[in-house]
Order: structure tokens, then sequence, then C-alpha cells
């Protein structure tokens, strides 16, 4: 199964560079390997993320969201990119749509054609 997915920062706050965004991505990429789905394609601008994720459906999306979010938001913390006056990282909400109707490759390109930063 595979899903695109858009996580949104808290208050939509542009916090993310390009070294935040690497950070972003390692974690999501290093979630993904330990519970066993991938990610396809990642990119991100200041407030935002995109992902495609294929996952095996014993897997249910808001693990997948929560786990994500989760361990992204420690690893950017930890790398001291976090801001002290700011509570959490990420919005409690997100996008998430399958992805059936169009190719993969129009999603990937899609995903592929958003900044690393604004």
């Amino acid at each position: 199964m595979k899903i695109h997915l858009i996580c949104v920062t808290k208050f939509r706050k542009k916090v993310f560079e390009a070294k935040g965004l690497d950070v972003i991505e390692d974690a999501f990429r290093s979630v993904a390997q330990k519970m066993n789905f991938q990610v396809l394609e990642f990119k991100g601008k200041a407030d935002h993320v995109h992902a495609l994720i294929e996952y095996p459906p014993k897997l249910s999306v808001s693990l997948i969201v929560n786990s994500l979010k989760e361990v992204s938001s420690r690893r950017y913390g930890q790398a001291g990119l976090q801001k002290p006056q700011q509570q959490s990282l990420w919005s409690p909400s997100y996008f998430v749509c399958s992805v059936g109707g169009a190719p993969s490759e129009v999603l990937k390109q899609y995903i592929q054609n958003q900044e690393k930063s604004s």
C-alpha cells in the first residue's frame, strides 16, 4: 500500500532549513527501516514535509505517522535545531491520501519538485 503524507510544523512556522530537513529525512528513513516500510520519496519546505510511503497492510497509517513525528521531533531537538521557546515541532494534524489513481512516478516527480527550503 502507498500513501502520500504531508506533515506541517506547529502553527505553520517556517522553521526548517536544509540541514533540518536532512535530519527529518534521516529520522523518517530510520523509522521506516525499523518498522519495515519504505520512504520512496521525501522533500520539504520551511513549514512542511512531503513523503511517499509504501507500507505493508499490517501497519496502520496512524502508527506510522505518530512514529515518524515522534522520532523526527526528538532527533531535530537533539541536533540543536529546535529553538528553546518552541514547545513542539509538529502540528498534531497531518494530511494523508492513498496512492492509487496517479502513477507513483507522477507523485515522486511532484514531491521532488518541492523545494528543500523557501
